[in-house]
Formats: C-alpha cells, sequence, structure tokens
C-alpha cells in the first residue's frame, strides 16, 4: 500500500544525528515521492510515517566515509551516547579471545547488553555475549540505525541498552571501487581499505556481490614519550618491572637477595652483558632503588594493536509469484590480529603447583644451594596471534497480501551465524622442560656445559642448560627454543535460529488504523573455548584455563499493536500508544515474560511528545553459565595498603587487620618492590576468574524515555529533540575485577567477597583470588540526549548545515550487591576497569558544499574527568575529595579534538576526499584509572592526528 509522507516527517525521525554525520541527509523541498510501508528499527509494525515513539539515529553510507574511520566500531564509538568499549585496541595484555575485536557500550551499560542486527537480523556473538563490529565491513552498508531504548519485548535478550541495526545494500547495478589510506603523524597505525561491490538487477531478480580488505597497523609504546614509560613521562623510572637478569635469593630462606652485575639498564634497552655468574664476587644486593636492575616492559608492549579484516559478501533477491519474494545474504569474514606484550616475569613459583628453582648442583650456581629467581625473559616478547572466521547466511521468503481491504505482510527465515578462531601464543615458558635446564649441570670433557652429572649425564639432544642468571645474550636460540612453549586455543559459537512474523492492519478506529505485529522464533546457541592441553596441565607460565563447552535453546513469541486513539483534533494532531509483550523459554534456566509500552503524542504539527516504559533482560551466555575458568595476572590496588589503600577509610583498617594485613602493610608488585602509586600493580601469583555458574538468571531490566522533537514550519530546515532515559539494571551478571573483589571486601564490607581471597600469613600479600560470574548488585544511569541540526538556504556561497549531538549523564551508579550502598561513578574513571563514565560527550559539526565541492569540520567534547590520585600528594588535585575507589582524585579537564574532511566529485563519476582528524594533533590525556596496558594514557582518545585519503569509483 503506497501512501504520501511529507519531507519534514522524515527529518524528525532522522534527527538526533551525532555531528559524525548521525542523521540521515535531508529529503529535498520538492514534490513528496510516495514511499512503501517499511519496519523501523524497534518495531515490528510496518508503516509509512517514520515517525516513531523511541530516540534513533541513522547514518548514511556517505556520513561513514566523512568520519575517516574505517571499521563499524571506531565509527559507533563515536557516538555520544557511546562509552568505553569493553575491549579495545589499547588492551594488548587482555586475554580474552574477543581481544583484536571491536566493541559498543551504549550508555556504558557494557557490549554484552547491546544487540546487533543485520538487516534486522541477530549477528554473531562470542561465548560471552559480545559481538565483533569489526566483521561488518564498512562498505557493505546503506545505513546504519541506532535505536537508544530498551527493546527485549521486540526482539527479545541483550536488547537492554538499545539495539544497532546495520542496513546492508539491497541492490545496486554496476559496480562501486573505494580505495582509503590513511596514517598518523608519525607514520604509524597505518589505515588501509579496500572494497569492489558490482550488482545487477532486473524486474524479476537482483544480484550483488562485493569484497573488502581492510588493515589498521600498530603503534608501539615505544614511538612516543608520552607512551613510552608505564607511568607516564612525568614518572620514568616508575612502574618498572622484573629485570632481565635474575634476582636470587635462598629457595629456603631469606639470607641474600641479588643480582648479578651487568652493563645496560632499564631505559628499554636492558640488554647489557653481565659478569660470569660463578663467581659470587660479582654480585651486588638487590635494591627496589636500582632502576639499572629493572625493566621498562613498555620498550617491548603494543600500545595499540594491529589488525586485518577480509570480507566476501553476497545478497541476491527474487520475485515470484503471489506477491512473494525470496531474498538471502550470506557474508564470510576473517580477521587476524596480534598483541605483543614483555618478556614473561618468570619466577620461581609462576605456577604455585609447579615451582622450579636453579638446583644447587646447576654449573651456574655459585652458592651451594637451591635458588629461587624472579627473571624476564626479555629475549623472547609474548606475542598472540588471532585469527577469527565469521560466516553469515540467511534467507527469507516474505510476501504481502490484501485482508478484508486491508494491507498484511509476512515472513519466514533461517538465520545462521557462527564464529570459528583459534589463538595461537609465544613468549612463555615450559616448565618441565625449565625444571630439567635448571637442574644439575656440569662442564664436560669437551668444555660444553651438559645437564646431569659426569656420573650420569643427560644427552645435549635431550635437555639444555639454560643460564638464566646471566641474563640476555647468555642463552642460544636452541636453548630459548628448549625452554619456550608454544601456547594454542580453539573457539567458537554458533546462533542458529528459525522465525516467522506477520503484521498488517486489523481495523479501522476513528483515528486511523489499528496494526498489529506478532511472531515466533526459535533459536539455539553454541559455544566453546578450549585451551591446548599443555596449557591446561598448569606446566606452562601460559595461564591455565579450563574448557569451555555448552548450548542452550529459547522458544519465544511476541505480540505487538499500535492504537490511534486522536487524529487532527485540537491538541491531538496525533495521539497513539504501541504496545509490545514477548514470551521467551530457556533451556538453561526457564521462561522470561517482557512487555513494552510507548506513546506519541502531537499538540500540534511542528511538535512531537514521545516516551516509552519497557521492560528488559539479558540471558546467560554460554561462557556465564559453563565458563571452565582461567588463570589471570590482574593489575589490582589494594585497599589495605597503608600509603595509597583506603585504610583511613571507616571500618577498613580493622577489617584488614582481621584478614592478615597488619598496619603499616605494603602492597607489592611482582619484584618484592612495595608499590609506588595508586594505580597497584600486576598479581605476583595467578588469580582465577571467569569459573561458569549453572545456577545464573538473567539479568531484569527497567527502561524509561521521554523527550520531544521540535521542526517548526516558519523556519524550514531547523529541527531539534530532547530526550530523558533511565535504565535500571537488576540481578547483575557480573564478573567482576580483582579490585573490585578487594573493594567489596574491605571498603564496603560484603563478607561473601573476603571469602574470596587468601593472603600469606607472613607477608599478608594476596595470593589467590578468584573472581567469577554471579547474579550480584544492581546498575542505574539516567541522562538526556540532546540533537539539534539546521540547514541554511543555499547562497552564492554554497550550501551549510550545522548538526550536533550531545548526551549528558546525571547518574551512573552500581552497588556490590542488594544489601550494599548506591556508589557513583559519574563523571570518574572506574576505580577498576579504566571505564570512562563521562558526564558530557557531544558532537558538532558543520557541512559544506557549492557543486562538486564538499566539507565538513567536526569538533569532539570529552568533558572533565576524575581520575584517581598517583599519590596523596603528587598529581592529586582534591586529596579529600570523594571518588567511587575511596578518598582523593586528581580532576583532569575536557578534551575538544577537531576533524576536518573535503571531497571533490569528478566528472567521470569519482570522488576524491581528504581529511585530518585530531587536525590540531592534541594529545589524549595520562591517566592512573583510564591507563592502556602499555602506557599510562587512555588508547580510547586519539594518540595523533591522524590523515588519511580515499578515491570511490562508480562504474
Amino acid at each position: 500500500m503506497m501512501e504520501k509522507v511529507l519531507s519534514r516527517s522524515i527529518r524528525l525521525i532522522c534527527l538526533g544525528g551525532v555531528a559524525l554525520g548521525m542523521q540521515a541527509a535531508y529529503a529535498q523541498e520538492t514534490q513528496p515521492a510516495p514511499l512503501q510501508r517499511v519496519e523501523v528499527t524497534g518495531s515490528r509494525i510496518r508503516q509509512v510515517d517514520l515517525e516513531t515513539a523511541q530516540p534513533i539515529q541513522v547514518m548514511t553510507q556517505e556520513q561513514i566515509q566523512k568520519t575517516g574511520l574505517v571499521t563499524v566500531g571506531d565509527i559507533l564509538n563515536q557516538l555520544s551516547s557511546a562509552g568505553t568499549p569493553d575491549f579495545d585496541r589499547g588492551g594488548s595484555l587482555t586475554s580474552n579471545r574477543e581481544n583484536g575485536g571491536q566493541y559498543i557500550s551504549l550508555r556504558n551499560l557494557g557490549s554484552n547488553r547491546l544487540l546487533v542486527l543485520v538487516d534486522g537480523k541477530r549477528w554473531t556473538q562470542s561465548v560471552d555475549g559480545y559481538t565483533d563490529m569489526s566483521t561488518i565491513p564498512s562498505a557493505m552498508i546503506e545505513r546504519i540505525e541506532v535505536l537508544k531504548d530498551g527493546a527485549s519485548s521486540i526482539y527479545g535478550s541483550d536488547a537492554i541498552s538499545g539495539v544497532v541495526n546495520i542496513i546492508l545494500k539491497k541492490r545496486m547495478d554496476g559496480g562501486q571501487l573505494s580505495i582509503y589510506s590513511g596514517a598518523n603523524d608519525k607514520a604509524d597505525g597505518r589505515a588501509k581499505d579496500f572494497s569492489l561491490t558490482y550488482g545487477a538487477s532486473s524486474d524479476k531478480a537482483s544480484l550483488m556481490v562485493g569484497l573488502s580488505h581492510t588493515e589498521q597497523g600498530t603503534v608501539w609504546a615505544r614511538d612516543r614519550d608520552i607512551t613510552k614509560y608505564p607511568k607516564g613521562p612525568a614518572h620514568p623510572t616508575a612502574g618498572l618491572g622484573a629485570g632481565p637478569w635474575a634476582e636470587v635469593m635462598p629457595a629456603n630462606g631469606d639470607a641474600f637477595d641479588y643480582v648479578l652485575n651487568h652493563t645496560g639498564g632499564a631505559g628499554g634497552n636492558g640488554m647489557g652483558t653481565g659478569s660470569d655468574p660463578r663467581n659470587t664476587a660479582n654480585y651486588h644486593d638487590w635494591k627496589s632503588s636500582i632502576v639499572e636492575d629493572k625493566f621498562n616492559s613498555a620498550s617491548q608492549m603494543m600500545f595499540q594493536m594491529p589488525n586485518r579484516l577480509d570480507t566476501l559478501f553476497t545478497k541476491g533477491t527474487l520475485e515470484l509469484p503471489y506477491n512473494m519474494q525470496l531474498s538471502t545474504t550470506a557474508m564470510y569474514s576473517q580477521r587476524q590480529s596480534s598483541a605483543q606484550v614483555a618478556g614473561y616475569p618468570l619466577r620461581s613459583d609462576a605456577q604455585p603447583s609447579y615451582p622450579v628453582y636453579i638446583d644447587k648442583d646447576n654449573y651456574y650456581n655459585p652458592f651451594g644451594e637451591d635458588l629461587y629467581f624472579i627473571r624476564r625473559t626479555v629475549e623472547v616478547p609474548r606475542v598472540t596471534e588471532n585469527t577469527n572466521n565469521t560466516f553469515h547466511v540467511d534467507t527469507t521468503l516474505s510476501g504481502n497480501f490484501d485482508w478484508q481491504g486491508k494491507a498484511w505482510n509476512w515472513d519466514v527465515g533461517y538465520n545462521h551465524s557462527a564464529v570459528r578462531g583459534s589463538t595461537m601464543g609465544t613468549g612463555n615458558v615450559n616448565l618441565l622442560n625449565l625444571k630439567k635446564a635448571l637442574g644439575p649441570s656440569f662442564l664436560n670433557a669437551s668444555g660444553i656445559v651438559q645437564c646431569g652429572n659426569a656420573a650420569s649425564p643427560i644427552p645435549l639432544a635431550e635437555c639444555k642448560p639454560f643460564n638464566i642468571i646471566a641474563g640476555p645474550g647468555a642463552a642460544n636460540k636452541e636453548t630459548l627454543d628448549y625452554v619456550m612453549s608454544t601456547g594454542q586455543a580453539t573457539y567458537g559459537s554458533t546462533i542458529n535460529s528459525a522465525t516467522a512474523n506477520i503484521s498488517g492492519e486489523l481495523l479501522q478506529l476513528p483515528a486511523g488504523m489499528l496494526g498489529v505485529a506478532g511472531g515466533v522464533e526459535h533459536r539455539e546457541v553454541r559455544g566453546y573455548d578450549i585451551p591446548g592441553q599443555f596449557e591446561q596441565s598448569g606446566y606452562s607460565t601460559d595461564l591455565a584455563g579450563n574448557s569451555t563447552i555448552g548450548k542452550y535453546s529459547v522458544r519465544e513469541a511476541y505480540l505487538e499493536t499500535n492504537i490511534p486513539i486522536l487524529k487532527g483534533v485540537r491538541f491531538a494532531e496525533l495521539l497513539s500508544v504501541d504496545l509490545a509483550t514477548r514470551y521467551s523459554d530457556y533451556s538453561n534456566f526457564g521462561n522470561t515474560h517482557n512487555s513494552k509500552a510507548s506513546f506519541m503524542w502531537k499538540p500540534i504539527k511542528d511538535v512531537l511528545v514521545r516516551g516509552t516504559w519497557a521492560q528488559g533482560f539479558r540471558a546467560p551466555t554460554v561462557g556465564d553459565t559453563f565458563g571452565g575458568g582461567q588463570q589471570t595476572y590482574d593489575t589490582y590496588m589494594d585497599p589495605c595498603d597503608s600509603l595509597y589503600g583506603q585504610r583511613g577509610t571507616p571500618g577498613v583498617d580493622a577489617r584488614c587487620t582481621a584478614q592478615g594485613a597488619r598496619p603499616g602493610f605494603r602492597q607489592t608488585d611482582q619484584t618484592n618492590t612495595p608499590i609506588t602509586d595508586a594505580g597497584g600493580a600486576q598479581s605476583a601469583n595467578p588469580f582465577m576468574s571467569g569459573a561458569g555458574n549453572a545456577s545464573l538468571q538473567p539479568e531484569r531490566a527497567k527502561t524509561k524515555t521521554f523527550g520531544f522533537v521540535y521542526s517548526p514550519a516558519f523556519l524550514p530546515g531547523l529541527s531539534g529533540s530532547l530526550d530523558w532515559y533511565n535504565i535500571r539494571v537488576d540481578n547483575l551478571i557480573t564478573g567482576i575485577s580483582a579490585t573490585q573483589v578487594a573493594e567489596y571486601c574491605y571498603v564496603q564490607g560484603v563478607q561473601s567477597f573476603c571469602n574470596a581471597i587468601k593472603r600469606d600469613p607472613i607477608t599478608g600479600q594476596i595470593t589467590n583470588l578468584s573472581r567469577g560470574n554471579a547474579n550480584l548488585g544492581a546498575l542505574e544511569t539516567e541522562g538526556y540526549d540532546l540533537s539539534f541540526a539546521y540547514r541554511f538556504k543555499r547562497g552564492a556561497y554554497g550550501a551549510f548545515g550545522v548538526r550536533s549531538d550531545s548526551t549528558f549523564v546525571t547518574k551512573y551508579r552500581t552497588k556490590a550487591d542488594n544489601t550494599a550502598d548506591w556508589e557513583s561513578s559519574l563523571g570518574e574513571y572506574d576505580g577498576s576497569g579504566g571505564v570512562a563514565y563521562y558526564r558530557v560527550k557531544s558532537n558538532v559539526a558543520l557541512d559544506w558544499s557549492l557543486g562538486n565541492w564538499s566539507a565538513t569540520w567536526t569538533a569532539r567534547y570529552f568533558g572533565a574527568m576524575r581520575d584517581k590520585c598517583y599519590s596523596s600528594t603528587v598529581e592529586c588535585s582534591t586529596p579529600q575529595g570523594h571518588a567511587n575507589w575511596g578518598t582523593g582524585y586528581n580532576k583532569k579537564g575536557a578534551m575538544v579534538y577537531n576533524d576536518v574532511s573535503v571531497a571533490y566529485k569528478t566528472s567521470w563519476k569519482g570522488q576524491i576526499m581528504v581529511g585530518a582528524n585530531n587536525i590540531f594533533d592534541k594529545e589524549p590525556r595520562t591517566t592512573v584509572l583510564g591507563a592502556s596496558s602499555s602506557s599510562a594514557v587512555d588508547a580510547n582518545l586519539p594518540i595523533d592526528r591522524f590523515i588519511y585519503v580515499r578515491y570511490n569509483q562508480a562504474f
């Protein structure tokens, strides 16, 4: 059924686009064109009027290219409503399989609480429920719709913070070639993008094929002063870790603590020469103040990790008799990413269940007793290669018919999405071989050091003695190959779903047609994550883990209705309500029922008032329920530390003392050195994280929105919107950090977390900490989205337009469990995960076009933040101020980044575009809590000026 829609109505719903282009192009002020009824994200009822009760942002392909970014993840993370992603390119120490991908955390509610659709169908997810946006090639996108509202009643699980619906190109005649290249000012972080799309169509059929190749290059921490030091350029000797010369001490006692004399230092070049380790006179006392005995791990680490994506895409439609259509989409993507971190900080008790010492009869041991050692294997940095293959295919048979003179639409479909991946890691140590290599050894008759002893030698082919004390250069490649190990793991997930939907007009009411939609879905989810057998054994310094294998199924049914109440009367040009409900029956936890109610009211033609109330839920994932758990070396801050912790907070001192951290206790790092700032340090012993919980129940959410859209008839080209939102999530499925476990125990006094911590009875140091998944606590956020746009009349100097999108957050708070107090994180970095909870994020853009020329200038604003003090006297603007981590914070000022792009359309159907993001080369902020894995820098802010060029050619 065809109806006319005024262009101003289109502008109303498209309003709310961010300054980076998150707004659909305005319809031309010409004769209105008839439009088909379409399905808008957030509703299953097809309609002509594109106005909806929910706030939706739209971004077109043209505007995607204007951002100067090449991946969907990077593009959407510029949204003012987007928070810090759960995994980013700066997380080289992150061991999750998701590392290397790109994820969106809308409203800072977590990437696994956002539902990602492609053409209205669920996209792939990892076993932990994360959708990698980098697997969707940006060149294949027609537009992106972002629903900033809860939608579980329409789409089911995960649609708590909202829905991202990526609409792919439907058909084309001819081809499109796009080539892109860009790099930072320092010529690193190079990005490349190549795409080729070709299609052909007729009245009865269409076929489109595309391929794309995207690369993002490495940025090394060592290449910039701001990133080359772990604790920032103001503290070049802080945060240094275990050195490349072994610190040795008796395995049973503390009679001495020595390091071999050597040349070289800690400034990233600690590759000097060690003295003869067999002479006890060649040693000196190890002291934390001697920086030459330590190592700058940032010198070997990636600040931003590289990735590469290759994609093949095809889409076809076939018109069938009886107003039916068969459509299918297939896509295969392969993503390759890598991460490099510093050589392993090896200790005798790297795996407490299998300690390794330097044997008293080792040829290189002059002390006559077994030695405990600490030594970083800088010769072989740790590298993890992650290959991720994504395959998606869907087939839909759809049609339309008239029933009693009213229009109806139906579709049945099948959707298959699968992820298969593998990781390979080098740079870890084979403890079985290391024990042999550090065992008894002697100098044989040929002058070669050999394992065993003269009476019982071990053949050289079976054992390679390792001179671990003498540092880098003392061992040849054969020896290093012998003591090192290669880690492997495979992972994957599969989602199969069958759906059937019907929608149409049920009956005529005085204010219009009563619209209804309903449908059913059956979905099966399977997943696995299997470490290699050697890694599972615990005989490697690789993080030991257990396999994750599980599956569940769900049957669902939903019903939606749109009820027009008033139309064309005084104070009610339009008044309608939309009601929806969904029933879900899960095989792993039971059933759930979620509903939604929304309204639209136009008191006058120029004003739309809208609002929603919605229930939402997130079902436990395969990893949540069946996760095997994995060792992890967490960077954490112990609240019981007497200098940088929270001993002054009421109750903390008593709890710490009772647990074994006596007054004056100091947390130490992996070199047994007391920490030097409030950022804490990496654990010396492996903790355990990620164990599944078969008793988990779904998270429950309630979302409320209220807002209005204004598009005055007396000022064509102007439109604006203001929307309030409130989202509360209860029964959180929480995988909490080590710092949170410690803070919930000692600061908030929650005993269940204290039970997960074990301390050394003598030193008081935390030796074991378990953190897994549980239904625990609640989360609530509230704020406003403000958007406006104005298109000036075209003049002699061209056409100008201004667009803005801003998010003002007024509340963001969490609590550990139902008995704990609310803790606000608003305007602060998270005390444990480096997440930035901005009060204000805003984007403003100025567009210009004249003839074949066009340009866009964009300003991106990030509000001021509270960061943890470096210490109570250093980098601490407010020592007595309260923050989510306790007492004392350092205020970081607001940041503004400017981007510019200029484009020219050629006479041969080509377009040339050049641009620069962060054109004024503004440095990111250094931070204690928001730091990347390698450096005290927020990796989610631009590191450098980025310059790019793109060429498009139609044919």
